[in-house]
């Protein structure tokens, strides 16, 4: 005769309970089990009770369907301590989390996602030492408003030793605390360093993490952002995924700018590799070049320039090759041909740094995002800004670290 799924249930549990009793010597008795209002009758271990042991009692919160999102789950047991919590949402993936010292609670880690449904399975022991099994449901409601996340550099990149974690968020972030929680960062080497919160040239909400100082070569990275489940605030929404990115340090490559002797210098592991001369920009007006520490974002290879896009007007519109962003405001290291009787004794750019098309090739080839320009000069519009690229190895360590959210 075949069995309904129920009645298998129960008999799994049945056999289950009987090899615990054996191992124990312990009388199992199965207890009413706990539904979490939800209308599932559970599953449950029943052994016949001692006269005098009073029953377990287990509760899982959230109950019900559609409850609110951002609650870590909750599990107790009155009466009884509670041997072991799983909870797990529909696609198999698993919140951990911790019991009390004295057994009579568990508390997730994580919090529970927007429009997730999961499954709380816990077993519990009376005072007497009595065994019992509780599984219980619920649901959570949607997202009103989702927040997603850009982040640099990709996964599995190798970059240079300025390269900094920056994360930007499509909404505004309010919680900013609440989410640099969940921020993981993990390096091979113990690196020190620290979440800073920026706004971003785009206007939008970013949290950056630099080291103390420069990396050191051959680190591996790994950042863990687990954010689904977490609010980031008024007029943000929530976060509905995790994200995760890993990276590795390459040579310590720095390109040292004179812009005073106009000369670029590629330093690699302290060793001078090339001087190229160059032309920065012009003085004393909006064409002058930033100073300070900015950072190769990307190799953009040959792109259109155009002065309006950077608030110059008309002073050029042209195609221009091996070229390498540093700023978002539109400072490049690039070829610059028409500049080439300025080179290495006059800055005559728009803001750029210019070099021949052999230089520029050559220096094309040996550099990667994440190396830094430590750029100097005189006649400057001023130091490179956090949020205008990755700028923010011109800030102290302690004003960086002043940033956090957890500070």
């Amino acid at each position: 005769m075949s069995r309904s799924p129920r009645t298998r249930v129960l008999a799994h549990a049945r056999v289950r309970a009987a090899v615990v009793a054996a191992a124990t010597a312990a009388l199992l008795a199965p207890l009413a089990a706990c539904t979490s209002n939800t209308g599932d009758p559970g599953t449950e271990t029943d052994a016949k009770p001692r006269a005098d042991d009073r029953p377990v009692e287990v509760t899982v919160t959230p109950a019900g369907e559609r409850v609110p999102a951002g609650e870590p789950v909750r599990v107790t047991a009155a009466g009884g301590r509670l041997t072991s919590v799983s909870v797990t949402d529909a696609e198999g993936h698993k919140l951990a989390g911790k019991a009390a010292s004295d057994g009579r609670s568990w508390v997730s880690d994580r919090k529970a996602a927007p429009g997730a449904a999961y499954t709380v399975t816990a077993a519990a022991k009376s005072e007497g030492g009595t065994a019992k099994s509780t599984k219980a449901t619920f649901t959570t409601a949607g997202a009103d408003k989702v927040n997603k996340v850009d982040w640099r550099p990709g996964a599995a990149s190798t970059v240079g030793v300025a390269q900094p974690l920056s994360l930007v968020f499509d909404n505004p972030v309010k919680n900013k605390a609440e989410v640099e929680k969940q921020l993981r960062v993990t390096t091979s080497n113990d690196t020190e360093g620290s979440w800073g919160w920026l706004t971003d040239w785009s206007g939008r909400d970013r949290v950056d993490w630099r080291p103390k100082a420069y990396w050191k070569p051959g680190t591996k990275v790994t950042l863990n952002a687990e954010l689904n489940g977490t609010d980031s605030g008024a007029a943000g929404g929530w976060f509905v995924r995790d994200y995760e990115t890993t990276f590795t340090i390459g040579a310590r490559q720095i390109a040292k700018v004179d812009l005073d002797r106009h000369q670029l210098t590629l330093v690699r592991d302290g060793e001078t590799v090339r001087r190229i001369p160059v032309s920065g920009g012009t003085p004393g007006g909006d064409k002058r070049s930033w100073r300070g520490t900015a950072v190769l974002m990307a190799k953009e290879g040959t792109i259109n320039m155009n002065s309006e896009t950077v608030g110059l007007g008309n002073a050029y519109d042209k195609m221009v090759e091996h070229s390498m962003r540093l700023t978002w405001s539109g400072m490049y290291a690039h070829a610059a041909p028409w500049n080439a009787r300025y080179f290495g004794n006059s800055n005559q750019s728009s803001g750029c740094i210019g070099m021949s098309d052999a230089n520029a090739a050559w220096f094309y080839g040996q550099v990667r995002p994440g190396d830094p320009f430590e750029i100097t000069g005189k006649d400057t519009k001023g130091v490179v800004a956090p949020g205008n690229g990755f700028g923010a190895w011109n800030l102290s360590w302690s004003e960086w670290q002043q940033k956090s959210a957890l500070r």
